[in-house]
């Protein structure tokens, strides 16, 4: 046919035309892989570059950190704010959702801040001071009971002299306001740090005044308040509950929230003895029966100190007036100093327990003391394992990773102070008291 286009020719223009049609397509496609590949390939690279150098970095900070430590002598004075934040006086009042029930509220307001929540009867599980399991055992009948009560023999407020320096302990005038130099020269007031007269009162729900048992008194560590630390923090009323031992708790505010140790009232003769005199009649108006005021004032007690709380613990055995009423000594990282008051009273109660727990705060003192019971010829073990007896004398070390902030809830075991009421339950001799009236009713 004339005009005809060989068909050879139509084959190579529909190759040709689809070759082009083709290249026109992938060249978007070709575009959009190139824009796919820049958003995700430096992805890698920049990921590896955020791993690396931050590490690189914070691991000369810290072998620049390890080499200063090391290079710090380790003194007492050294390390209080490492291990604790800067106070904050705003801190000092609790907030309206942490507040406790406080005596000395008005009449109705007090009624409804005492009033206990209602529980039935109930069998379940219940801890009980032993190394055996637990048993089931009917609960008793009461409610539990934490609060706050203002004690004229508590700590503060102080008026008196520093024993150690027989100079007043108010040393400050500023105006109308008085206040203490410490001895790391911070000046703290009076009206905020030293003037908090309450007492943390924990009756659990199954204390038996009838039964042996025993008041635990703890002083807490520096910078702390009674309701944000003790309570909240320190979990030191619940760790009572959860041993499962017939105690009650009283816990004195110290210096509010201050890197300060001082001991106030319980640096005078017969201090510590007054101020358990006064907790019976509150213990028993909170327990509910105002005539087991007798048996609160024969029970034995433990103390408890904790960090700073060595001062106050060791001026309450040496002048505190109720030797013989103290079944247990229990530091918390706390021997910073007081070493004589401390081995003197071991030396003269062999009936009664001395445990010390330590960091490597507190290890340089706590060898010492050892060494001077050991010349004593009292022997000293370095373990907790087992109940606790008459005359025991135990200083247990933790390791490094173990942190001072966080003792009395973590030391050598979880709840230290509830492992120790546990294992001195277990040797009814510490708690065993001579029967009183009320006890035999």
């Amino acid at each position: 046919m004339v005009g005809a286009i060989p068909k050879f020719q139509i084959a190579d223009r529909a190759n040709r035309a689809m070759s082009s049609v083709m290249r026109r397509r992938a060249l978007p496609l070709r575009w959009h892989l190139a824009a796919m590949a820049a958003l995700f390939v430096p992805m890698p690279f920049l990921l590896v570059q955020c791993g690396k150098a931050p590490n690189a970095e914070m691991l000369a900070a810290n072998t620049e950190g390890a080499k200063s430590r090391a290079a710090k002598p380790q003194a007492s004075s050294d390390t209080f704010d490492d291990r604790f934040p800067t106070p904050q006086f705003a801190d000092r009042f609790p907030t309206a959702n942490e507040s406790l029930p406080q005596e000395g509220l008005p009449q109705v307001q007090r009624q409804v801040a005492l009033a206990p929540q209602q529980r039935t009867v109930r069998t379940e599980p219940v801890r009980v001071a032993s190394l055996t399991p637990t048993l089931t055992l009917p609960r008793a009948e009461r409610d539990e009971l934490t609060t706050l009560v203002s004690m004229k023999s508590s700590a503060f407020p102080y008026f008196g002299t520093n024993p150690r320096s027989e100079e007043p302990f108010l040393n400050i005038t500023k105006g109308d306001r008085k206040g203490h130099r410490s001895h790391s020269g911070r000046v703290y007031w009076q009206d905020e740090t030293y003037n908090d007269s309450r007492v943390l009162v924990h009756v659990p729900e199954t204390f038996d005044v009838k039964k042996p048992g025993v008041i635990v008194v703890f002083f807490h560590g520096n910078g702390a308040t009674l309701e944000r630390d003790v309570r909240d923090r320190q979990l030191v009323p619940q760790q009572i509950s959860d041993s499962g031992v017939n105690a009650v708790l009283l816990a004195p505010q110290m210096a509010v929230n201050a890197a300060d140790s001082s001991a106030g009232k319980f640096w005078q003769p017969g201090g510590f003895k007054r101020f358990i005199d006064e907790s019976a009649s509150h213990l028993a108006r909170l327990y509910g029966d105002p005539k087991s005021a007798q048996a609160f004032a024969n029970l034995p007690i433990v103390i408890v100190g904790y960090s700073g709380g060595f001062l106050p613990t060791a001026w309450s055995l040496e002048v505190g007036g109720v030797p013989n009423r103290v079944r247990g000594v229990f530091l918390l990282d706390a021997v910073y100093g007081e070493l004589d008051k401390f081995a003197s009273w071991i030396e003269k109660n062999r009936t009664g327990f001395f445990v010390s727990s330590y960091t490597r705060y507190t290890k340089r003192h706590d060898e010492e003391l050892m060494q001077m019971l050991r010349d004593r010829g009292i022997t000293v073990t370095e373990s907790m394992d087992g109940p606790l007896r008459p005359g025991s004398v135990v200083f247990v070390q933790t390791p490094d990773g173990v942190t001072h902030r966080d003792y009395v809830t973590q030391a050598w075991t979880e709840h230290p102070v509830k492992d120790v009421l546990v294992k001195m339950a277990a040797t009814p001799a510490l708690t065993r008291v001579a029967s009183t009236p009320y006890a035999n009713r």
